[in-house]
């Protein structure tokens, strides 16, 4: 008995030292990870040579806390949904970012297509050595058909203003067209908009009939390829509005941690806005977010109830707006 005893004590040992040492393995697994989400891959100072860029592009963009953004607005889509006008300011703009990291550049944007450009435009993309992170949908019920296609890739800045201006021109090949060269449409907007601001707990900004409200996440701080991620370049929340007080429509995207998904579907659901599409916009983020875009058609403060119940399960119920 006593040499079984002895080999089950040390048994016993070596297994407890195993456990330990997965644990210790898994604790600095975890802090290599915590360390690595808090590291800042870019060192501050990084600048971006916004001239080159519109140089090469040929086209003059925005610029917010060093970071540029190119817009071309989609005139030439005649898009309908449930008898409301889908134009650029409600989601229908293409777009290419530029944020400086180091003698770098990350380049991230969302390029809208029609289904005849989906395929020529992809192979332009990987082509031209970008990556496509997401393809979706932001409307159903939409005729015609359109698709978001998300890309993003690294470079110096010469190189990043060729490709994005190589993506733009194979859109217009594709159309024959330039879709931003069309007549620009406005709606109807006779909404209340300090009762919507009330409700929201934010402002927003009138485009052409549109009014939209841009809500960042501040309580997030989210990094692709450790690079961080700017409201600006599209990590936010909006809600884009047209119509009237008894009918109005309500387009928009929501950003949502993990954990946050289930609970802001549940809330517009009930309130009774479409969920239309849920995805991610990056693979290589941390932390893991993802995207859901919503459809609504009703009263307007009813629909601005739902919207501020759904905002109330994410982060600390919103922060006020952040352009």
């Amino acid at each position: 008995m006593k040499p079984l005893f002895k080999t089950m004590i040390v048994l016993a040992v070596a297994l407890t030292g195993l456990l330990l040492a997965t644990c210790n393995s898994g604790k600095n697994a975890s802090s290599v990870q915590d360390a690595k989400m808090q590291a800042l891959a870019c060192p501050p100072g990084s600048k971006l040579d916004i001239q080159q860029i519109e140089q090469i592009t040929g086209m003059k963009g925005a610029e917010k806390n060093g970071e540029y953004k190119i817009t071309v607005p989609q005139n030439d889509l005649n898009i309908m949904v449930d008898g409301f006008k889908i134009i650029p300011a409600m989601g229908l703009g293409s777009w290419i970012a530029f944020t400086p990291c180091a003698d770098s550049v990350m380049m991230m944007g969302d390029i809208i297509l029609s289904e005849t450009d989906l395929a020529p435009v992809q192979r332009e993309v990987i082509a031209q050595g970008l990556s496509i992170t997401a393809i979706h949908n932001h409307f159903v019920r939409n005729r015609p058909n359109v698709m978001y296609m998300h890309i993003d890739g690294f470079g110096n800045v010469r190189k990043v203003s060729s490709i994005a201006k190589a993506i733009f021109d194979k859109v217009k090949e594709v159309r024959g067209k330039d879709p931003k060269s069309a007549k620009a449409d406005s709606v109807i907007n006779t909404l209340n908009i300090p009762a919507l601001d009330a409700i929201i707990g934010s402002k927003g900004e009138l485009s052409k009939g549109v009014y939209k409200y841009t809500i960042g996440r501040p309580d997030v701080s989210l990094r692709e390829h450790g690079v961080p991620i700017s409201t600006f370049m599209g990590f936010n929340t909006w809600a884009a509005w047209q119509g009237t007080p008894e009918k109005a429509a309500v387009a928009g995207d929501f950003t949502m941690l993990e954990n946050e998904v289930a609970p802001v579907i549940k809330a517009l659901v009930e309130s009774g806005i479409e969920v239309v599409a849920v995805h991610n916009h990056m693979v290589h983020e941390e932390p893991k977010i993802f995207f859901l875009h919503y459809w609504g058609v009703g009263p307007a403060e009813q629909l601005a109830k739902g919207l501020r119940t759904a905002l109330d399960q994410t982060g600390k119920g919103q922060q006020p707006n952040t352009h």
